[in-house]
């Protein structure tokens, strides 16, 4: 069982990376928070962050270092702008990479947005037996990840694999 009693239920952080989002319009952060509790998931931490890497590193930082934090969905800054910045500030902090995550992301988008989607940075990684998915920041991008690949691997009876196991287990 997890501390909230749901072998099912993961507590999750969501983190909204725009110089220029609020809370009264995270449409994104708001559609991962809302999907994620649709899930039967739980959200344990929720922030804001310009795009900075040392602002980003110190959030997840601490958010990895917390027992309470199983699964992290940060949405926005995988351009390639000159102020895009969340691979570079998320990647040094894994412990092991997940480069499905992004090659299935930008498969699923080519069939959404076209060869725009080699633009896209998205990643995934665990670090401290907590997973992390770096995913674009509009909204749109948000639904794909969720609806096509997010819903199924936080779901701990999908089946053959999911990585809701790999958490309850702690065997990555």
């Amino acid at each position: 069982m997890t501390k909230n009693g749901n072998l099912g239920c993961l507590s999750i952080g969501v983190l909204t990376v725009s110089d220029t989002r609020n809370e009264k319009n995270d449409s994104s952060g708001r559609f991962l928070m809302d999907a994620a509790r649709s899930g039967g998931h739980s959200i344990s931490q929720y922030a804001i962050s310009k795009d900075n890497l040392y602002d980003l590193r110190a959030i997840l930082s601490s958010w990895i270092a917390d027992p309470g934090v199983e699964v992290v969905l940060v949405t926005g800054g995988t351009g390639f702008t000159s102020r895009d910045s969340t691979p570079e500030a998320v990647q040094p902090l894994f412990d092991s990479d997940v480069p499905g995550f992004g090659e299935l992301f930008r498969r699923l988008s080519f069939d959404e947005i076209g060869t725009s989607t080699v633009q896209s940075r998205a990643l995934a990684g665990i670090a401290n037996d907590t997973i992390i998915f770096c995913i674009p920041g509009s909204t749109g991008a948000c639904k794909t990840a969720w609806d096509k690949i997010l819903k199924d691997q936080l779901d701990i009876n999908h089946k053959p694999c999911n990585f809701a196991e790999l958490i309850r287990t702690g065997s990555h």
